[in-house]
C-alpha cells in the first residue's frame, strides 16, 4: 500500500501513525459537513447565472452563446488556478487555501449584480472563477489526508453529492427570483446564499491532521510533476473523460432552458429553473457510485455512468416533456456517477503529488465546461437541439472508450487505492 503524499511533498503522519478519520467519527460527520457546505458555496456561485441566462440575454440584449459566457468565463477562470492553488495548499496548507479561497469567491460574487455593463460582468465573473479555483482539488487531496483510507471512496463521493446541491441550490434560488425581479437580484440571492454556506464551512471544517507542507520544488520540479501525470496514461484518460463529459453537461444545461422556453413547449423562466431538480438524481448517484466500487470496481461503475449519459440524451430528442425530463435525470445522474469515480480515482492513482493529480482533473472539467459548454451553443443556435445532443452523445462514447482502452477490465475487485 503506498504512501499518501500531500500535494508534492509527502505526509509524514498519514504514512506514519496517522491513518485517517474513521466513519462514523466525529471528525468524519465534520468533515464532509463542511465541505458539502463549501460545495455548496463553490457551485451555486459559480453557476449563478445559469438558471436566468434567457432573462439575462433578453435584457442585455445579447445572443444565448454571449449570455454563457458568463458561466464560461467563470469556468475558465477556476480551470487556470486549479493549478497554482494545488500548489499554493502545499505550502500553507489546505484549509487555509480553501479559506482564502471561498472568501475571495464569495466578495466578488456580491459585487457581481452591480456590474454595470456586460463586459464588467463577464470580468467580475472569470475573477470569481479564479477564487473558486481554490476549493475542487484541494478539497479531494484533503479528503485523502484526513480521512480514513477504507472510506476515502465513499466520503469523495459525499463530496460530489454536496456540490451537485450546491448547483441545484444556486439555480433554484437564481430562477424565480430572476424572473420576479429580473437576473440582478437572481444573482444577488445566490450570493447571500453563498455566504452562508461559506460562514459554515469555516466554523465546521477540522484542522488538518494528516497535511505536512511541502518543500518548494522550483518551476522546474512543478512542470515536471505535472508533466508525469500527463504521461501516466491511465491518468490521461480520467482528463479526457473530465474534459469532454463537463463540456457536454455544461453544455445541455446552458441550452436546454433556451428550448423549453421556445414554441412549442413555451416554459416560463420559474418553470423552466424547475429542471435542476435533476441534480437530485445526481446528489443520489454520486453517493451510490462510491459504494459502489466496493462491489463492481471503478472501472465498471464509471462505465454504467456513461451508459446513463447516453440513455437520458437519447430520451431529450422527443417533443415530449414529461420524456424530456426523464432523459434529464438520467443523463444528469449518470454523469454525477462518472464524475465522482473519476475525481476519486485520480488521487488513488497517482503516487505522488496527489493534489496536482486532481488539479489537472479538475483544469481538463473545467476546460470542458468552458470550451464545449460554450461552442454548443453555437451548434445549437445554428442547427438546434437534436444536433447538440448527438453530438454530446458521441463525446460520451469517446470517454467511455478512452476508459476501456486504458482501464483493463481484469481490475473488477474491491478499489484499494492501488489498484486501477
Amino acid at each position: 500500500m503506498p504512501k499518501i503524499a500531500a500535494g508534492s511533498g509527502t505526509s509524514t503522519q498519514r504514512s506514519g501513525s496517522w491513518e485517517g478519520h474513521p466513519k462514523g467519527s466525529a471528525a468524519y460527520g465534520r468533515i464532509l459537513l463542511g465541505l458539502a457546505f463549501a460545495g455548496v458555496a463553490t457551485f451555486a456561485q459559480l453557476y449563478s447565472t445559469q438558471a436566468v441566462l434567457p432573462i439575462m440575454a433578453t435584457d442585455l440584449q445579447v445572443t444565448a452563446a454571449e449570455a454563457a459566457l458568463t458561466i464560461s468565463l467563470a469556468t475558465v477562470g477556476l480551470a487556470a488556478t486549479v493549478i497554482p492553488w494545488s500548489f499554493l495548499a502545499d505550502r500553507i496548507g489546505r484549509v487555509k487555501a480553501m479559506t482564502w479561497g471561498i472568501t475571495a469567491a464569495t466578495v466578488l460574487g456580491l459585487l457581481v449584480p452591480l456590474a454595470p455593463s456586460f463586459g464588467m460582468l463577464l470580468a467580475l465573473r472569470l475573477l470569481e472563477g479564479m477564487a473558486l479555483g481554490g476549493i475542487p482539488a484541494i478539497a479531494i487531496a484533503y479528503l485523502n489526508e484526513e480521512v480514513n483510507r477504507a472510506h476515502a471512496a465513499m466520503a469523495a463521493g459525499s463530496y460530489i453529492a454536496g456540490t451537485t446541491l450546491g448547483g441545484l441550490a444556486g439555480r433554484l434560488v437564481a430562477g424565480p427570483a430572476g424572473e420576479l425581479w429580473g437576473w440582478r437580484t437572481g444573482a444577488l440571492a445566490v450570493s447571500l446564499m453563498a455566504t452562508v454556506a461559506a460562514v459554515l464551512f469555516l466554523v465546521l471544517i477540522p484542522k488538518a491532521r494528516g497535511f505536512a507542507a511541502a518543500k518548494a520544488a522550483g518551476l522546474r520540479g512543478a512542470f515536471g510533476m505535472l508533466a508525469g501525470h500527463l504521461r501516466n496514461p491511465r491518468l490521461l484518460a480520467l482528463y479526457v473523460q473530465a474534459f469532454l463529459m463537463m463540456g457536454g453537461f455544461v453544455a445541455v444545461y446552458n441550452y436546454l432552458g433556451f428550448r423549453l422556453s421556445a414554441a412549442p413547449f413555451l416554459l416560463p423562466a420559474t418553470l423552466i429553473s424547475l429542471i435542476f431538480l435533476a441534480y437530485l438524481s445526481g446528489t443520489v448517484t454520486s453517493r451510490w457510485a462510491g459504494a459502489l466500487t466496493a462491489r463492481f470496481g471503478r472501472r465498471a461503475v464509471l462505465l454504467a455512468g456513461l451508459a446513463l449519459v447516453i440513455s437520458g440524451l437519447a430520451l431529450t430528442l422527443t417533443q415530449v416533456i414529461a420524456v424530456i425530463l426523464t432523459g434529464l435525470v438520467l443523463f444528469t445522474g449518470g454523469f454525477f456517477a462518472a464524475h465522482s469515480i473519476g475525481s476519486g480515482w485520480t488521487g488513488s492513482i497517482a503516487a505522488s503529488g496527489r493534489a496536482q493529480a486532481a488539479s489537472l482533473y479538475n483544469l481538463a472539467y473545467y476546460l470542458g465546461s468552458s470550451v464545449i459548454g460554450w461552442s454548443g451553443g453555437l451548434l445549437f443556435q445554428s442547427l438546434g437541439w437534436t444536433p447538440l445532443a448527438l453530438a454530446i452523445m458521441v463525446l460520451a462514447v469517446v470517454s467511455a472508450v478512452s476508459v476501456v482502452v486504458v482501464h483493463p477490465a481484469r481490475n473488477r475487485r474491491a478499489p484499494a487505492p492501488h489498484h486501477a
